[in-house]
């Protein structure tokens, strides 16, 4: 008969290089004796970089000066801390709703932040005998993280990867834990592929020889991915010299990636590929992504309830996107890059019918970027145009950078270059040569893959539209509902310009096209559906696939 037993939390590694676990004393009567797993020595660290927004940020500790000095909370407390609950999302919305956008600029001013490691993480027992252990949820930054985005992955990573096989007598039998089995068994087109190479026992036997710790890295993401891909990069080797100060044999970790903790982790391994065994990139908007503009000229879109909450955290309209995210190199680097398949700005002016009832007939006059203006980042530096990204006058209520040179407008085409040189220089089209990324194509969770400004001429108007009278049209000072722009044309006839809704295939965030960027340079990608942007690692299809890679690119492992 098998002796009973009760799963103790894991190990915690020893200086010397030992492990040790703490039990408790019982009585005598008491007859289930305490078990451990004992680690293996070899270890490969797990990473988690989240996406943008994914990240705890709170005023910092201890500012060095008053430029440091957060105006909004003081040192230490949230700055950006997003609810874990629906009903704390309803809550919180109301909150974030009633914030001025001076409020907000004075808030989120990336020089007074810095990442909170003290956010709340959610410990969640899987089914099998290995348990978290919370001393290491702490000293491995899981606190760093939106919990009810990031708690799921972390857990099930940590669980999933350290217990492979589960003993099932006393004579050292043992069978494939539960949650590998459903791995194995799961039905490749749900990754979106039609076949895949089974996994085998002796991979996982193989992947069995090492201990994956999970850590969490996060970023100021209102500052450039560049210098977010710096401070991974200090994580990475932190923790491979912790692991070694350990007496245990680590020399490169795997790295989990969401949205642009993608771009993040491409930066970071650019410089370091040998530290890093191989790459998972979730949903990274590669190429970037229309709704970043869509975002920040208009004000955070709303199609359902759940999402009416988000915006009024994010802000409904610009009046409360542009003091936040036109200064912030982070959020810029977000928007169609140079690589973005273009055109995908356009005007569209549409044409009453002649009869009562007639459908209307519709004319595109501006496709942006194209052959004659290429550069995207010309497009996000113009504040002139109606259609512009960012209003200068909306972006410093507060009067910031009133005393900087050049003042606001210098300000935000700094930000703008510093995107633009990211994305070309620092980035262009790198990936680690052991790279794998799932992206969101699904019809249902509709995308930006394209903004169409839509206007309705007056069967009253006189005027004569052409692509040049459009594109110099005067912007009037009002923005309306969803964005909607007043415009003058030819001084003497006001045209009311709508943002389209979504209506591209993606993720809800991410369109299939941007998604599909590393498509050739990559050893896989998959075209997957059934879960909406942040929610994809919530997703158990989602999870499994990632687990099924890590033990892919742990074959490639001495």
């Amino acid at each position: 008969m098998t002796e009973p037993t009760r799963p103790l939390l894991p190990p915690l590694p020893l200086p010397g290089g030992g492990w040790v676990a703490k039990s408790v004393a019982s009585s005598i009567s008491y007859k289930v004796r305490g078990m451990v797993f004992l680690p293996p020595n070899r270890i490969i660290p797990v990473i988690v970089v989240p996406g943008i927004m994914g990240t705890n940020l709170r005023a910092k500790l201890k500012p060095r000066s008053e430029k440091e000095q957060n105006e909004e909370v003081k040192p230490g407390e949230p700055a950006w801390r997003p609810p874990n609950t629906m009903v704390g999302g309803f809550w919180d919305s109301l909150s974030w709703d009633r914030l001025t956008p001076e409020r907000r600029q004075r808030l989120f001013n990336p020089d007074t932040l810095e990442v909170d490691d003290s956010g709340p993480a959610h410990i969640a027992h899987g089914d099998g005998r290995y348990h978290v252990n919370p001393v290491d949820v702490r000293q491995r930054w899981w606190g760093e993280l939106h919990a009810d985005s990031y708690g799921a992955l972390l857990c099930g990573l940590e669980t999933r990867l350290n217990e492979v096989f589960t003993p099932v007598s006393r004579k050292d039998e043992r069978c494939i834990a539960q949650h590998w089995k459903d791995v194995m068994a799961i039905d490749p087109q749900r990754w979106g592929v039609r076949r895949m190479k089974p996994l085998t026992e002796a991979e996982l036997e193989k992947h069995a020889r090492f201990h994956f710790p999970v850590y969490a890295c996060g970023y100021n993401w209102l500052e450039s991915c560049g210098k977010s891909s710096q401070r991974l990069e200090q994580r990475i080797l932190q923790i491979i010299e912790y692991w070694k100060g350990m007496k245990k044999k680590c020399e490169q970790v795997i790295l989990v990636t969401h949205s642009m903790g993608g771009l993040v982790a491409r930066a970071c391994a650019k410089r370091i590929p040998d530290q890093i065994a191989g790459v998972i990139h979730g949903v990274m908007p590669a190429l970037g992504a229309p709704a970043a503009y869509r975002r920040l000229a208009c004000g955070t879109e709303a199609p359902n309830f759940v999402a009416s909450r988000i915006a009024k955290i994010l802000g409904t309209t610009t009046y409360h996107t542009t003091p936040v995210l036109a200064t912030s190199p982070g959020a810029l680097e977000l928007l169609p890059n140079h690589l973005y398949p273009r055109p995908w700005l356009h005007v569209r002016v549409m044409y009453p019918g002649g009869p009562p009832d007639a459908p209307e007939t519709a004319f595109d006059y501006l496709h942006l970027p194209n052959a004659v203006a290429p550069n995207p980042y010309d497009l996000y530096r113009d504040m002139r145009r109606w259609y512009r990204l960012i209003d200068p006058e909306l972006a410093d209520p507060t009067g910031r950078f009133e005393d900087v040179p050049g003042g606001v407008i210098e300000t935000i085409k700094t930000a703008v270059e510093t995107a633009e040189q990211f994305h070309m220089k620092e980035l262009g089209d790198y990936y680690h040569p052991n790279t794998y990324a799932f992206y969101g194509d699904d019809s249902r969770q509709l995308s930006f893959g394209q903004v169409r400004w839509v206007g309705r001429k007056e069967s009253s108007a006189h005027v004569v539209f052409t692509p040049a009278n459009v594109a110099s049209a005067t912007p009037m000072v009002t923005y309306g509902e969803e964005g909607a722009r007043l415009v003058l044309v030819e001084h003497d006839t006001v045209v009311l310009f709508k943002p389209e809704p979504a209506d591209t295939r993606g993720d809800g965030t991410v369109p299939h096209q941007s998604g599909a960027g590393p498509a050739d340079k990559v050893r896989r990608l998959f075209e997957t559906r059934g879960y909406d942007h942040q929610g994809s690692y919530n997703n158990d299809d989602m999870l499994a696939l990632t687990l099924r890679l890590i033990v892919k690119i742990v074959q490639g492992m001495p």
